[in-house]
């Protein structure tokens, strides 16, 4: 079973029920991107190579009432705007640098489609 280190822990103290989906997601990403670096910070995790590819908050970006329980924002950096019903809200930061926010709640979630979709924001980040 994967482990999360003291800095997660606390990270997810207020909302214990997510760190499963977490160490999931996070287990995924990094054995996929084995070089990217992790950074907890007080409101996300994100995840770097060059530049930050992907970020893990509880930033809300729907109703509560529309929100599963528990779970997960996950932002990615993309170059276009990402048409899915899976995404919850996307916006344009500067010309062609796309944030986009899905929200998780089940690890069956963790499909090819969305590590397709952390593959583009990993790729893009490295050409910045």
């Amino acid at each position: 079973m994967y482990e999360a280190d003291l800095d997660t822990l606390l990270f997810f103290d207020a909302q214990p029920a997510a760190l499963p989906l977490f160490l999931a997601l996070e287990e995924k990403l990094l054995a996929r991107f084995p070089e990217a670096r992790k950074r907890v910070q007080k409101t996300q995790i994100s995840y770097d190579h060059r530049h930050v590819f992907a970020c893990v908050s509880f930033t809300r970006v729907k109703r509560k009432a529309e929100l599963p329980k528990p779970w997960l924002t996950l932002t990615l950096g993309l170059p276009y705007p990402l048409e899915s019903k899976r995404v919850a809200v996307k916006t344009e930061v500067s010309p062609g640098r796309w944030t986009t926010h899905l929200v998780l709640g089940a690890q069956e979630e963790l499909d090819e489609e969305l590590m397709g979709w952390l593959d583009e924001a990993y790729s893009f980040s490295e050409r910045k």
